[in-house]
């Protein structure tokens, strides 16, 4: 998985979600920073993470 690809995805879903990094953040339940470097592909969330990430922002794990 290309994680700068992954976190562009991330991105424009939560944009499209009207959902600030900070929402989605409590939703996950880390820190707006941590979405933030999810987002930029900097740091990889775990696979727990990315199900909460999914299933928050409505998207399947094969679409990242």
């Amino acid at each position: 998985m290309d994680w700068h690809e992954a976190g562009k995805k991330i991105y424009n879903a939560r944009i499209k979600m009207g959902l600030t990094q900070e929402e989605l953040a409590v939703i996950v339940g880390v820190t707006p920073a941590s979405i933030s470097y999810y987002e930029s592909g900097k740091k990889r969330p775990t696979f727990e993470k990315i199900k909460k990430i999914c299933l928050a922002l409505n998207i399947d794990i094969s679409e990242l």
